[in-house]
């Protein structure tokens, strides 16, 4: 993973030698620490796209909660968000995904390589 995501100012000056792709990283990982958020992305990867009806119809969350949660996701990289008339349709950004989990795969083998 290459791509560097932006920090406020004060994370990043509390991590000067933080590399962009750890940055990237944490972001991600950021927008999956929530259980909804979690949920979301499973029911997201249930099917091509939904829009944010769909989503809302399917959890027992108010329609701003659900769409905070899917604007976390897209501004994370993990979802995709594309206009589609008066609806807007989210789907699961596989490739990213698969990042993270390349990444966490990483970071684990990095930290018990010396077992």
């Amino acid at each position: 993973m290459t791509e560097c995501v932006p920090l406020p100012d004060h994370a990043a000056s509390a991590l000067p030698g933080c590399m962009p792709d750890s940055r990237a990283v944490a972001a991600r990982f950021a927008a999956l620490s929530h259980p909804a958020r979690i949920e979301i992305l499973r029911h997201l990867s249930a099917s091509n796209s939904c829009c944010c009806r769909e989503v809302v119809d399917r959890f027992a969350l108010a329609q701003s909660t659900i769409s905070q949660h899917l604007k976390i996701l897209v501004e994370a990289g993990l979802v995709r968000f594309e206009p589609d008339r008066q609806r807007s349709r989210y789907a699961v950004d596989r490739a990213a995904l698969a990042d993270v989990s390349a990444s966490l795969a990483a970071l684990i083998n990095s930290c018990c390589s010396g077992r």
